[in-house]
């Protein structure tokens, strides 16, 4: 590839210059994204991309304060012409310029971006493939997606780098199915993986008709019958809605054949290729906290989704000892598709980034940035907050930013504090089916996704984290505290109405070796063969001195925080026995999606009294939080508190009127 050595001459020319950017080297003990700095999501359209362009757009980031991008490959602008034409009165001609997919002319230019941002001291990750769902032109008929009942069904992607090429999207419960989509892109990103370390991404699950009642995979239903021991078939015919036990079943053997066929596969993959396997799998048909453990790097979502979620991730990742919980963060954050385009202000951009930050998000990735060649500001990502040159975002950006970097790499310091573990809801989900209409979005179906759960109220104040089943297998009572990878917990806490047999069976041992256990009410069994001793056990549960359904009655210590009205917070443990606390702004407690413009407006002060009982002190304070300001304390072991300068004044936003949310295709 000879423009590849070429443009490898200029990177290293450029480097021998300035010897790249020392700021962006280890300022955390973190192996990934040590800088803390923000990175982005970089839509590469289908045109022809030049290395003049590249360089320009990453110097632009670098003066930013941008730590590095993530390369999106999608579709050409002209694939939604009408869309944009119909917004913003423009015209975008066809263009037939770009690259070939996974072309010599392609490789020549990924690597050259990786080159050139490696020299300058930027991270570069790439999405695993174009667009989403996973999805490959090279996918025949028997590795296609499948539902069940329809033969015909081919759930196909058509904005894509490739298109008009339209691409099938891949069987997840098969692992040919990855292998063949993912063989291809592997070799072509195998030059632009030299260098530092970078991540290869995953998007979250955007199957059609992910009812849970209707994926399919060739052999299935005779899997189901070894594994349960009677036939699927009548109620798949039936219609799995009317039948929650057997879907419960259903959702199980789904759930154990994504894991292995597709995101197992995924991370062996990255492990090979020297990458970091950065993964959303939120509304996967898994449970997610699992499936969560699964990659290097746990990723969430807000504002398309809520950021309540984000414990979701942040649990799993404590439990599995991951350093670091990413966020692609301000998802249409105002409406989807594109509600205020170029109109955002940082104020709400704040708000949102601090209700993350009280959920355990520690390194954000900006939902982005559209490729504009060299002397253009004019292209825009359907779907997005605006993160380029000329938005009304531009002139806040590196002042945004530096905070975002001290926040996240305030985060990142010692591990997440843990104190009561919260047993997630996940088979109430199953068993629940779809969401009410209501609930329901795009890509948003069913109960089981675990979109909209909370921790019970009289939890919050003890820094609570979700856990399942997987987890408490793993997890160890050493006579003081349950203790499973960097967490330690004091209790367990179950209110569900439906509770699996092996997790009963599992809480039942550890209560017996002195767990203590707030049970709130008395669980069933779900599945549709039932065990015969499932109510004995829970007989014998609840006869123990140590477990009971009144809260007060089994914790023998206070909150680590009290007062009238909590603020959200995330608490990070330190080395030396000290304790970070994170306090959110009062806008960013318990955000819905979308938010309206001028949210965040914040004229006076609000005070806070507030009791932290740490390391055996218990101390009173009255915290103020000043106009947009989120507070960061350390306490000591000795009950001292140090206020930690986390300010950063965005500029008063304009409270606008909801804008309708609109759909243009």
């Amino acid at each position: 590839m000879i423009k590849i050595a070429f443009y490898s001459a200029i990177v290293l020319l450029l480097s021998c210059i300035g010897e790249g950017d020392k700021s962006t080297k280890v300022e955390t003990d973190d192996p990934y994204y040590s800088s803390a700095k923000p990175g982005l999501r970089w839509w590469w359209f289908a045109t022809e991309i030049k290395a003049e362009d590249v360089k320009h757009q990453l110097d632009w980031l670098k003066s930013k304060n941008f730590g590095g991008v993530e390369i999106a490959w999608v579709y050409p602008l002209h694939r939604y012409q009408r869309m944009y034409a119909r917004k913003y009165d423009r015209h975008y001609p066809v263009d037939t310029s770009a690259q070939e997919w996974l072309s010599e002319e392609w490789v020549d230019m990924v690597t050259y971006t990786k080159r050139y941002a490696d020299s300058i001291g930027l991270y570069c990750d790439f999405t695993f493939g174009s667009a989403w769902p996973v999805a490959g032109d090279n996918i025949g008929k028997d590795l296609t997606t499948k539902i069940y009942g329809d033969t015909s069904f081919r759930q196909t992607l058509t904005f894509a780098w490739s298109w008009p090429d339209t691409l099938l999207v891949i069987d997840h419960l098969k692992k040919e199915a990855f292998e063949t989509f993912a063989n291809p892109i592997a070799k072509a990103l195998e030059e632009s993986l030299k260098g530092s370390r970078s991540a290869l991404f995953t998007d979250s699950w955007e199957i059609k008709l992910n009812s849970t009642n209707k994926i399919w995979t060739e052999g299935f239903d005779s899997l189901f019958q070894s594994r349960f021991g009677y036939d699927i078939i009548p109620y798949m015919d039936e219609g799995l809605d009317s039948f929650p036990d057997v879907r419960y079943d259903y959702m199980m053997l789904l759930d154990e054949l994504v894991r292995e066929n597709f995101y197992k596969p995924y991370v062996e993959i990255c492990e090979e290729l020297g990458a970091i396997s950065r993964v959303q799998c939120l509304a996967s048909p898994t449970d997610v906290m699992t499936t969560y453990a699964m990659v290097d790097v746990p990723e969430t979502e807000s504002m398309l989704n809520n950021p309540n979620y984000s414990l979701i991730v942040s649990s799993s990742a404590c439990l599995a000892s991951k350093d670091i919980v990413s966020s692609e963060s301000f998802t249409c954050m105002y409406g989807f598709p594109a509600t205020y385009l170029r109109e955002e202000q940082v104020a709400d951009l704040k708000m949102v980034a601090d209700a993350m930050f009280a959920k355990g998000v520690n390194q954000h990735f900006y939902h982005g940035l559209p490729y504009n060649p060299k002397g253009v500001d004019s292209i825009d990502f359907f779907a997005t907050t605006y993160f380029g040159k000329g938005g009304s975002l531009d002139p806040h950006l590196s002042d945004f930013n530096a905070y975002m970097q001290k926040v996240s790499a305030l985060m990142r310091k010692g591990v997440s504090y843990s104190d009561v573990a919260v047993y997630i809801p996940f088979e109430d989900g199953v068993m629940k089916g779809a969401y009410p209409k209501e609930r329901q979005r795009v890509w948003v179906w069913g109960e089981y996704e675990m979109r909209y759960i909370d921790v019970a109220e009289e939890t919050k104040g003890y820094h609570p984290l979700w856990i399942n089943g997987h987890f408490l297998d793993k997890a160890k009572w050493d006579g003081e505290k349950l203790r499973v990878g960097d967490a330690s917990f004091s209790l367990l806490y179950v209110d569900l109405e439906f509770l699996d047999y092996s997790a009963l069976e599992r809480i039942l041992e550890l209560a017996k070796e002195g767990l203590p256990v707030c049970i709130k009410r008395k669980p069933k069994e779900p599945g549709h063969k039932k065990s015969a001793d499932f109510n004995s056990i829970i007989k014998d549960l609840m006869t123990l001195e140590n477990v009971n359904g009144v809260f007060e009655k089994v914790i023998d210590h206070k909150a680590l925080i009290e007062g009238e009205d909590l603020p959200a917070y995330w608490a990070r443990e330190q080395k030396d026995g000290s304790l970070i606390v994170f306090l959110a702004q009062s806008k960013s407690k318990d955000l819905g999606y979308p938010v309206y413009s001028g949210q965040s407006y914040m004229k006076e002060s609000e005070w806070n009294d507030l009791t932290f009982n740490y390391a055996g002190n218990s101390i009173v304070k009255k915290i103020e939080f000043k106009p947009y300001q989120s507070v960061a304390l350390r306490i000591s072991t000795n009950g001292d508190i140090e206020f930690i300068d986390i300010n950063y004044i965005p500029e008063d936003p304009i409270v606008r009127e909801a804008e309708p949310q609109k759909t243009y295709f």
